[in-house]
């Protein structure tokens, strides 16, 4: 927790998509990895789950976590793949209201520098009412990556979908 009242502090969920984690067969790290960064830089992590690779739970989450919990940043990490279990982005897609492809292409753009397998990522970002929801990679070295690239844009980014007049430029 920031203790400079100047900062504003936006609630955030982190959601791993896995099969294999959704039944204690293989330890979470990469979403433990998202929340420490997250903390680390003003964020407040409100809710953490882990879920399987099933479309409709993804998406329900997804939905709670934004309707009923007004969370301002969701990301979710796993299943953003060409595996045939890989749902996250399709999931994600019946969440959201606007798609916000730059942070996408940029995180992908980012991971291309470092591994060619960056154009094997599917992963989308969109918002939902006031939230936004950021798709990331399963690996905790991929998912923190990924976060770290887009992480200065994030504050900005929540506070114009909350409705903030001021210009970017700014």
């Amino acid at each position: 927790m920031s203790k400079d009242k100047s900062v504003i502090q936006y609630s955030c969920g982190v959601l791993t998509v896995s099969d294999k984690g959704s039944r204690g067969e293989r330890q979470d790290t990469s979403g433990p990895a998202l929340k420490t960064l997250l903390e680390k830089n003003t964020f407040y992590v409100k809710a953490v789950k882990i879920v399987p690779d099933q479309a409709d739970v993804i998406t329900e989450a997804l939905i709670e976590w934004v309707d009923s919990y007004g969370l301002d940043l969701i990301l979710t990490t796993g299943g953003t793949g060409v595996s045939p279990t890989d749902i996250t982005p399709e999931a994600t897609r019946a969440a959201i209201e606007r798609e916000l492809p730059g942070i996408s292409e940029v995180m992908r753009q980012k991971s291309f520098e470092l591994t060619s397998h960056a154009v094997l990522s599917r992963g989308i970002a969109g918002i939902r009412k006031e939230s936004l929801i950021i798709n990331l990679p399963g690996s905790e070295k991929g998912a923190s990556e990924n976060l770290l690239t887009v992480l200065p844009a994030l504050p900005h980014a929540l506070y114009k979908i909350k409705g903030g007049v001021k210009d970017c430029g700014d």
